[in-house]
């Protein structure tokens, strides 16, 4: 096990590679090449956390820079979870939003299971029944004949 002190912040958006490598590493879904080509260049902030100069793990908030935010993709290789890198990196986007984001400004986030308890350690509260957070999947096309 490592000790906390070993692991560094870089502030900077992931590659495209590390990005996919750390968010299917930490059991999130993961995605493909377009997806995080068009979506990666539009993050508001991000943080690595770095053993080292190795990526293990993550965290963004994307959004439109003024009304609206989200903090995403929150990952921590398995190997390397449950040594306070999670809060690490939400400590990192806290500052952020805390220096960043206008008083106005509507910060969000979909919290995985016992994740919610990560982040409400960070000010975030539950909003259902008030409002219930909903998702959109695009379907998938099917494979074409000879494809796999």
């Amino acid at each position: 096990m490592n000790h906390p002190s070993h692991y560094s912040c870089l502030l900077e958006t992931p590659s495209i590679q590390t990005y996919q490598a750390l968010r299917v590493g930490s059991g999130l879904s993961g995605k493909t090449d377009e997806a995080a080509a068009r979506g990666l260049p539009n993050t508001l902030f991000a943080v690595q956390i770095l053993l080292e100069g190795q990526p293990v793990g993550m965290g963004r908030v994307i959004g439109d820079g003024g009304c609206f935010f989200q903090v995403v993709d929150i990952a921590v290789l398995k190997a390397h979870q449950g040594q306070g890198l999670g809060k690490r990196i939400m400590g990192e986007i806290l500052r952020y939003i805390e220096t960043h984001v206008p008083v106005s400004g509507y910060v969000s986030l979909i919290a995985d299971g016992q994740a919610k308890d990560l982040y409400a350690q960070f000010g975030f509260v539950e909003t259902a029944p008030h409002s219930v957070g909903m998702a959109y999947r695009r379907p998938m096309p099917a494979a074409k004949a000879g494809e796999a």
